[in-house]
């Protein structure tokens, strides 16, 4: 029997930091970081920093739906950001660090937006939920230095986490998880 691969897009800011956290499922056969939802073909890194190319860092996973569900990813996303922070993602700001869920199907939107008025009416957050919920468009993977950059250079990423204040602002509203 062949494995059904399905796609799950989540912008949270800095992708070295979205990686990691989607590594725990099975199910989940690839993660690339890139860039999505913006109007310019193959942007580079510094192209998309410009906040010029309306582009946000994003990862795209490839899963195995029967082991892994898109409601189990999409948890797992709410619980590395801040969806309350239209700016950015804890210090890196602009409009390449908003976060935002791309949806590949009617399927995945409905379920996107079940779970962020699960959030907005269960979750940790007394401030409104920010997050976009938008169709997928064209994604660019990212180049290949920021590829598992978490494995790649370990030590920078936990500090860059740390520093960033993402760790801590986790730890604050959804514990030691």
């Amino acid at each position: 029997m062949a494995e059904h691969v399905a796609l799950a897009t989540f912008a949270g800011g800095c992708f070295w930091c979205m990686v990691g956290p989607f590594e725990q499922y099975e199910g989940v056969k690839k993660i690339t970081s890139g860039y999505t939802g913006g109007h310019k073909e193959n942007p580079t890194y510094e192209e998309v920093c410009s906040n010029t190319t309306g582009h946000v860092e994003a990862v795209q996973i490839e899963y195995d739906p029967e082991k892994v569900t898109y409601d189990e990813l999409l948890n797992t996303f709410w619980r590395q950001i801040d969806p309350t922070d239209d700016g950015g993602q804890f210090h890196d700001r602009g409009e390449s660090y908003q976060t935002a869920i791309f949806y590949h199907n009617e399927e995945q939107k409905q379920q996107a937006i079940a779970s962020k008025e699960q959030l907005e009416k269960e979750g940790p957050f007394d401030r409104p939920i920010v997050t976009k919920i938008l169709p997928a468009k064209p994604f660019y993977p990212a180049e290949e230095y920021h590829q598992d950059y978490h494995k790649k250079n370990r030590t920078h990423y936990l500090l860059y986490r740390q520093g960033s204040g993402r760790a801590d602002f986790i730890k604050r509203h959804w514990g030691d998880e």
